[in-house]
């Protein structure tokens, strides 16, 4: 018996939300790993794959960026596996020398111990400056006061050759202490996560190439109370390494608009991934009202929906997904946790109805004639 082909899956954790699994510092990698084992092709964001000082790189994984999984959900993206990236470094001048110079050391690590391709390297004008804030669902997110010099310095980076960029911006240190202990103790709220979506979110948009964040921070003081999903953070003095590894192997975004323009357009569709090619889509309770989500669900592609609180709470009952689907009924399927979402792909991805696995088993009832 050969094995099946790869069953395309999408996975999202959004950021800033504080999910009990994908809410800190790459505690979802293990649910990652596990899912990319059991499909044979992982689509997901930084969010999921960044932990800080830790990374795990995995070829059935694909490291897409929030904004360009939204495009290629709605199929306005293609993806393009690619062997390796040429990561162009963006410095905020707002790091300041220290911090400046131990990003560049983390840098120069990944190129000597890993193989990464990094370079060039780029230091904005002057600082952005980063603003932190909260909305009334108690996600985080926020606001960049100069994002014209953001921009500025990332073109250049482009033209100058960089593949992919990571951007490192100074995020201020008189953020909320409370928020932050909350957080490191696995109580809280990453007060930071939201506007580094902003920022990677920015960046393609306007630049149409793989872009992931890191945030310059001082080193906090030591917490004897640590949440172990917050060590990551914990264990070095930046948190670029992640990033790094992750846009190393970040797949292109190949516009429809340009595929349309190119001779040899079949052959070139047989090599990416498109949103036609999705077999299942893995999202937490109460987090369905992103833009890739909406875009799968119109598809009717196969929906996972698994047990993993955070703030949010547009949740399929609220959404009336159940009774939107009608005879499509098969295509919403809940799971507890992300080890019984690994069992529902695996059998989505061999052909095994998922009613067959559970107990009673329903009588096929008869289709009369009127």
């Amino acid at each position: 018996m050969t094995n099946a082909e790869p069953l395309p899956t999408l996975l999202i954790i959004p950021t800033g939300i504080g999910c009990n699994v994908g809410g800190y510092a790459g505690d979802a990698i293990p649910a990652a790993r596990l899912l990319a084992s059991a499909s044979g092709c992982l689509i997901t964001h930084p969010n999921v794959m960044n932990g800080g000082s830790l990374y795990w790189p995995d070829n059935c994984i694909q490291y897409v960026e929030g904004y360009s999984l939204n495009l290629f959900a709605s199929g306005e993206v293609f993806l393009k596996p690619v062997r390796q990236q040429k990561v162009g470094l963006l410095l905020d001048d707002g790091l300041g020398s220290d911090l400046k110079k131990r990003h560049l050391q983390v840098a120069d690590g990944c190129v000597a111990s890993l193989g990464l391709d990094i370079g060039p390297v780029m230091t904005t004008e002057k600082a952005i400056q980063i603003n932190l804030k909260k909305g009334m669902s108690g996600s985080s997110w926020g606001n960049i006061e100069e994002p014209d010099v953001l921009l500025r310095a990332a073109e250049k980076l482009k033209q100058a050759g960089a593949t992919a960029i990571a951007v490192v911006t100074r995020f201020p240190d008189e953020s909320d202490e409370l928020e932050t202990k909350l957080y490191r103790q696995g109580h809280g709220v990453d007060i930071i996560a939201g506007v580094e979506a902003v920022i990677s979110h920015f960046l393609v948009k306007h630049l149409l190439i793989p872009c992931a964040h890191a945030p310059g921070l001082a080193p906090l003081p030591i917490d004897y109370d640590l949440d172990p999903r917050t060590s990551g953070e914990e264990i070095g003095y930046t948190f670029l390494q992640s990033v790094l590894v992750g846009l190393s192997r970040a797949p292109d975004l190949i516009y429809k608009s340009e595929m349309k323009a190119k001779e040899n357009t079949l052959f070139q569709v047989n090599t990416l991934l498109s949103n036609r090619d999705l077999g299942a889509v893995v999202v937490p309770q109460g987090a369905l009202g992103g833009e890739a989500i909406l875009s799968c669900i119109e598809r009717f592609i196969p929906l996972i929906i698994v047990s993993n609180q955070g703030v949010l709470n547009v949740s399929s009952t609220k959404m009336r997904l159940d009774s939107l689907s009608g005879n499509r009924d098969k295509n919403i399927l809940y799971a507890e946790n992300y080890i019984e979402a690994a069992g529902l792909i695996t059998a989505l991805r061999h052909a095994i109805n998922v009613k067959s696995l559970r107990r009673p088993i329903d009588c096929l009832k008869q289709l009369n004639d009127e």
